[in-house]
């Protein structure tokens, strides 16, 4: 993959150099990392002081805050000496965190991340309303940095997000779903703001289109590749014994990628099982053992990471426009990670 996706290693050495990879794109924008985790902060407090409270927890169990890290080091590809990216990473790590609570709700999770979800802890009208006042907090950054251009792009991106989680409800537990309607889905849900997150490192930095147009399909690819892998990892056997939760979208009848290639190819006893367990929701506690083994059986992991490689590959071809760097190859290291985590 185009020098960035080797062959088959060792999966602890693997997940290591993956995990260096991320950890390199942090070091380089540590401070304005730092910078940005003071404005999330600062932004979460409220005289409610349910507010705080609520969104402190889902922000301090959040994962390795990817989309600000590309904001900031978009920002950077793009010679961009200024501070405007401060605010907007952490207005892009908002909209985040809102559609996480919101989601958390409406696919009644209890679990994030392997914690107690807010939902679970405080209920579900406090995580919707705080999800909106997350969502209120980003505008009212994207308003402060007075750029038309920015505030069209995160409320484009907002609305896309929004849409493909209305998609993604309304393909839940259909197994006639196309692979077309399961790539706009993760397209909405995921990549929009993977794109947007990136695009506006070009637009404060006052780059021409052409590069931010190359930053969005970085971020768009990138962001379709790490959908499909985290899609494909929830029936990982690998990650069940790393002690990773597995198996959630399978309780929720989400159709994903493994899904549709298991399905499309199994046989007809095989299809009466996802039937059952997906369209109906009748499940066992033998269900998911039999799914995974049903992916191994067709290579369904093997072959949505395969997926994955290829807009990988796509992402790391928009970063060609770009001078060699140390930001370009920390951006191009972040595919590495996203993709390495199935290895």
């Amino acid at each position: 993959m185009a020098g960035a996706i080797e062959a088959k290693r060792d999966g602890a050495v693997t997940k290591d150099r993956g995990e260096g990879a991320l950890s390199r794109l942090t070091a380089l924008v540590a401070q304005d990392l730092e910078a940005c985790n003071r404005v999330i902060v600062e932004r979460m407090h409220s005289p409610v002081a349910l507010i705080p409270q609520l969104a402190a927890h889902i922000v301090a169990a959040g994962g390795k805050r990817l989309r600000p890290l590309l904001t900031l080091a978009a920002s950077k590809l793009c010679g961009y000496e200024g501070e405007r990216h401060i605010k907007l990473a952490a207005c892009v790590e908002f909209i985040h965190t809102a559609t996480l609570l919101h989601d958390d709700v409406v696919d009644e999770s209890a679990l994030r991340r392997g914690q107690a979800s807010a939902n679970a802890l405080f209920g579900n009208q406090a995580s919707v309303l705080v999800g909106d006042f997350l969502f209120a907090r980003a505008f009212q950054l994207m308003i402060e940095d007075k750029s038309l251009e920015v505030l069209r792009i995160l409320a484009a991106a907002s609305a896309t997000l929004a849409e493909g989680e209305v998609l993604q409800l309304i393909t839940q537990n259909d197994l006639s779903s196309t692979e077309a309607q399961y790539l706009e889905v993760i397209e909405g849900k995921t990549a929009a703001l993977f794109a947007a997150a990136t695009r506006i490192g070009a637009v404060v930095a006052d780059r021409p289109k052409a590069d931010a147009e190359a930053l969005d399909a970085y971020g768009h690819n990138l962001g379709v590749a790490f959908q499909l892998v985290d899609d494909a990892l929830d029936y990982s056997a690998e990650q069940a014994r790393l002690g990773k939760t597995v198996g959630d979208d399978f309780r929720e009848g989400k159709i994903t990628l493994p899904v549709l290639i298991a399905f499309h190819e199994g046989d007809e006893a095989e299809r009466a099982f996802w039937r059952r367990t997906l369209e109906e929701g009748e499940q066992t506690e033998a269900d998911m053992a039999e799914a995974q083994r049903l992916m191994a059986r067709h290579r369904c992991i093997e072959r949505t990471v395969e997926r994955a490689e290829f807009y990988g590959d796509a992402a790391l071809k928009a970063l060609e426009s770009f001078p060699e760097n140390e930001a370009r190859a920390a951006l191009a290291e972040v595919v590495r990670f996203c993709i390495e985590r199935a290895r």
